[in-house]
């Protein structure tokens, strides 16, 4: 059984990671209108992510017999200017949701619930890989610029990006 504080806690983080699969899809519409689908597919790859994200909190919150409290998820901020300003709002964002993630962790270890705190070592780990895929992404395009040949090869390399269902939404996982 969940402890209230943790049950709000990952209630919150759901709507959390929902959020982020909402604000990564309107990244992607900015990509979408600015002819870079490749950018624009890895967004879309990065709101399913997070969406299965958010599923791995509800089934596990499901699972420990906690009761579903989907909060609502804001409006994402849009009217982006460049590639780099997206990708600089992203690594800012995955940075926010690494210490929501962290303060969840910080929680379970002061409450003993050790089951809780296995299910999000999982999280720490895949925040480190966030955190990392954003920043290189914003040092290439830091590094090439957005004019010139250079944007469309790294569009063309983002439009290879696909989905892989995380190990823990995985059947007997």
């Amino acid at each position: 059984m969940l402890s209230k504080k943790i049950l709000k806690a990952l209630n919150e983080q759901i709507t959390k990671e929902l959020y982020s699969s909402y604000l990564y899809l309107q990244m992607a519409a900015w990509f979408d209108h600015n002819t870079l689908p490749g950018f624009a597919n890895w967004m879309k790859v990065q709101a399913q992510e997070e969406t299965a994200h958010a599923m791995i909190f509800y089934n596990y919150v499901s699972e420990r017999g906690g009761l579903i409290d989907l909060g609502a998820i804001d409006k994402p901020t849009s009217g982006y200017k460049t590639a780099k300003d997206i990708f600089a709002k992203t690594c800012e964002h995955e940075s926010l949701v690494t210490s929501s993630i962290n303060n969840i962790m910080s929680l379970a270890i002061e409450e003993k619930d050790y089951a809780t705190k296995a299910r999000l070592d999982w999280f720490i780990s895949e925040q480190v890989e966030e955190e990392a895929n954003a920043a290189e992404l914003l040092g290439k395009i830091t590094r090439i610029g957005e004019e010139g040949n250079a944007i469309f090869m790294l569009d063309k390399d983002l439009a290879t990006r696909v989905f892989v269902t995380p190990a823990p939404l995985m059947p007997g996982a």
